[in-house]
C-alpha cells in the first residue's frame, strides 16, 4: 500500500509532466496581423492565411501575395451570403492558434509558417477522409485561384494579352 508521502511525490511529478506536457503542446501566438490595403471582407488575419498559402498552392516563389489576397477578397465579396458565411468559417477554423497547432498541423503562425509546412498541411487536408478538411482545402485552392488568375496583375506572367477593348471595361 502507498505511503501517504508516496502519494504527495507521485502527484507533484505527476503534475510537473503535466505542466511541461502543456506547455510544449501550446501553440505560438499569433502576432499582430498587418492589414493588407484595399480589403472589404477578409480580416488581417484571413489575409495572413491567404498569403502564407498562396505562393504553395499556385508554386510561385516570387509572388505578390497581397494582391493574391486583393484577389480572394474581390472574389469573395461577389459570393452569396451563404456561401460567405461558409467562407467566414473556414478562416475562423483555421485562425484559431488551437485548431492551426492541432488540426492543421502548423506550428508557427501563419505569417511564419515555412512553405514545407504549409505544403504537408495542404496535402494531409486535400487526401483527408474527413469531409471538412477535403473541403476546406478546395475552398483555398479554389479561391486562392480565382484571386491570382483573375488579376490583371498574374496575366502579364502567363503570357496574355487581354484584348484592348475589354480591357476599356475594366476597372
Amino acid at each position: 500500500m502507498a505511503s501517504r508521502r508516496q502519494f504527495l511525490k507521485a502527484g507533484a511529478f505527476g503534475g510537473a509532466a503535466l505542466l511541461i506536457a502543456g506547455y510544449w503542446a501550446a501553440p505560438a501566438a499569433d502576432p499582430e496581423a498587418e492589414a493588407v490595403a484595399g480589403l472589404s471582407w477578409l480580416r488581417p488575419a484571413d489575409a495572413q492565411i491567404v498569403m502564407a498559402l498562396a505562393p504553395v498552392l499556385l508554386d510561385l516563389a516570387e509572388l505578390p501575395v497581397a494582391k493574391v489576397a486583393q484577389g480572394v477578397d474581390q472574389a469573395i465579396s461577389g459570393l452569396p451570403l451563404a456561401t460567405q458565411e461558409e467562407i467566414r468559417q473556414m478562416f475562423d477554423l483555421l485562425g484559431n492558434r488551437w485548431a492551426r497547432r492541432w488540426l492543421a498541423g502548423v506550428r508557427a503562425p501563419w505569417r511564419m509558417a515555412g512553405a514545407m509546412e504549409s505544403a504537408r498541411f495542404l496535402q494531409r487536408w486535400r487526401e483527408s477522409r474527413f469531409a471538412l478538411q477535403n473541403s476546406v482545402y478546395q475552398g483555398l485552392h479554389r479561391l486562392i485561384h480565382a484571386g491570382w488568375y483573375g488579376s490583371p496583375a498574374s496575366w502579364a506572367a502567363l503570357g496574355y494579352q487581354q484584348p484592348a477593348a475589354v480591357m476599356g471595361m475594366l476597372p
